[in-house]
């Protein structure tokens, strides 16, 4: 199932036919912004008698107060129901009108809109579309004239994952392989971090952009290869977690666009890596910090009050969606935190939300996300299998234990396919798929209970039962006791695209002391394994190991704690 079918094809009649003396008056050099319009149509979905579709129009002329938007069929396509658009049809010609809610349309401004269609026989793209009576041209979003199918370059598929290998980072592997008992997982995929403007390029002797996708090709062969890349450098990046922090200041949103997403989309798009599927999960731990690190919240950080104020995160984001997903191989995935952390009502529908706004900031459409990930680089368990959120003990619900504390999900994959739903509910598209990071979520060797806690009290069922051994799902830094988790595989559960190692296991989260360096990472006391805690995690020991590293170097003694807790064993 095709995700992107865009319009080159209307675009090669528009100029062809009547509407290309509207274009053709465009002076050379003069860029879109000289046309007064553009329609990016896409088919997100098709089947034998119907299809979904998604319309974004940029009005590059003068302000509106309201708009209408027409076009025709060539076949016998039937619209049905449509949504942030009052669609009708008359014979062939559809016209879609604001509705109350969006009729101001500035200029640079753009508008989406979607709606669900019947058709026999062939589904051709309209070959021109107006905006109040003025010719648009189409601007061909990334996609090919046709939908080659899947498996073909430049064709997205439903599931990145299916049928397809997944990239080995050769640097991360041969650590594992120096590690005793470490070639047991050494061939396992995992993510490439882009945590910094340098690491494009290279740094610090390390492999860049280019000689990963070019490692890629190699690996791929003949079959299909899914390379997976961490785009996270948001200015004033998480702002929640110093041991995290990033190079870019909170008001370089520029430096983030053009220093930073504009290069990576320009290697991206090199036709060379064009029958590569590359997965990006798009900037880890931002959004969700805008829910619930802001305001008046017992865990609100000043910085993150910063960054919801400057809207930097949400049009950094919104911009990496925008023009990663112009690239036609490539599959976004936006960061969706966890369950121990958007799991409560407060949190949940928000954060889905705010991600609804990202996506439709800077030019971006919910049709530039794939779907999301959850628990990246992260510790919380994928299934609690000793107790469900549904139990009571001693006349009390679990979700009043001071583990769970009034959260709705035990685990990571409850967690999961529910943000799925509503994501769909906040206006994504209904088939997004999910992510879940199982690196270090496996809880296994002599800790891992074997069976239901004590039903003394809703505390000793809980505690007794759980796998995820930590002090509070708060805690995220080099957590002692982890375990390596599920192996990567493709659609393990109903609306779960794979399970991945999207965080190298091994690779620290964060120095358990100050450690001056030239990456602006700083030190948090979440990594100290003495920090008695604060409000995000209940005022809970950190559980960090001690003697840790900086964020994303080698911490030998982790991985051997990884190998030996791993669940499923080694």
């Amino acid at each position: 199932m095709s995700r992107t079918r865009t319009a080159l094809l209307a675009a090669m009649a528009l100029v062809a036919g009547a509407a290309g003396a509207a274009v053709a008056a465009v002076p050379d050099g003069t860029g879109t912004r000289a046309i007064p319009c553009t329609v990016d149509y896409k088919v997100q979905n098709q089947w034998s008698t119907g299809f979904t579709a998604a319309v974004t129009i940029t009005n590059n002329g003068a302000a509106k107060s309201s708009w209408s938007a027409k076009w025709s069929y060539a076949g016998n396509q039937q619209v049905g129901n449509g949504w942030n658009a009052k669609i009708s049809q008359s014979g062939s010609a559809v016209t879609a009108s604001n509705e109350t809610y969006n009729g101001s349309l500035p200029t640079g401004g753009s508008v989406s809109f979607g709606f669900n269609a019947g058709y026999s026989g062939t589904n051709a793209v309209p070959a021109t579309f107006t905006l109040d009576g003025v010719t648009c041209n189409v601007d061909d979003g990334g996609g090919g004239p046709t939908d080659p199918g899947p498996g073909n370059p430049g064709s997205r598929v439903d599931n990145p994952y299916a049928g397809a290998k997944v990239y080995v980072n050769p640097e991360w592997s041969r650590n594992a392989a120096a590690e005793p008992g470490g070639s047991r997982i050494a061939n396992q995929p995992t993510g490439v971090w882009l945590d910094r403007t340098a690491a494009i390029a290279g740094a610090g002797g390390k492999m860049g952009l280019r000689a990963h996708l070019d490692e890629a090709l190699r690996q791929k062969g003949s079959d299909q290869l899914v390379v997976q890349l961490v785009i996270y450098n948001l200015p004033g990046r998480d702002c929640s977690a110093l041991a995290s922090n990033g190079e870019l200041k909170a008001d370089e949103i520029d430096k983030y666009k053009t220093q930073y997403i504009d290069p990576i989309k320009a290697i991206l798009a090199d036709p060379k890596y064009a029958s590569l599927r590359i997965v990006t999960t798009v900037e880890i731990d931002s959004l969700p910090n805008l829910v619930t690190n802001t305001g008046s919240r017992p865990t609100a950080v000043p910085q993150c009050d910063v960054m919801k104020a400057n809207g930097n995160y949400v049009k950094g984001v919104g911009y990496a969606l925008n023009k990663l997903g112009d690239v036609p191989n490539v599959y976004n995935y936006v960061d969706a935190g966890h369950h121990g952390w958007l799991g409560w009502d407060d949190n949940f529908a928000p954060s889905a939300a705010i991600m609804k706004e990202a996506a439709t900031a800077e030019g971006a459409t919910v049709n530039d996300v794939h779907g999301f990930i959850t628990n990246t680089a992260n510790y919380s368990a994928l299934k609690e299998n000793n107790f469900t959120i549904n139990d009571t003990v001693a006349g009390k619900s679990v979700r009043e234990s001071k583990w769970l504390d009034w959260n709705r999900y035990v685990d990571e994959l409850s967690f999961a396919q529910a943000f799925r739903q509503q994501a769909v509910s906040a206006g994504f598209n209904a088939n997004v798929g999910m992510l879940i990071d199982t690196s270090r979520n496996g809880w296994g060797g002599t800790a891992r209970p074997t069976g239901p806690g004590a039903r003394t009290t809703v505390d000793t069922y809980v505690d007794g039962g759980r796998y995820d051994r930590r002090f509070n799902t708060g805690n995220w830094c080099n957590q002692s006791g982890a375990g390596l988790g599920e192996r990567p595989q493709a659609a393990p559960a109903p609306g779960i695209d794979a399970y991945v190692w999207m965080k190298p296991p091994g690779e620290s989260d964060g120095a358990s002391s100050q450690i001056p360096n030239d990456e602006g990472k700083g030190f948090d006391r979440m990594c100290d394994p003495t920090y008695t805690g604060n409000p995000r995690n209940n005022n809970n020991m950190s559980g960090a190991l001690g003697n840790a590293p900086l964020s994303g170097h080698w911490f030998s003694a982790q991985f051997q704690e990884l190998m030996r807790n791993a669940y499923p064993a080694l």
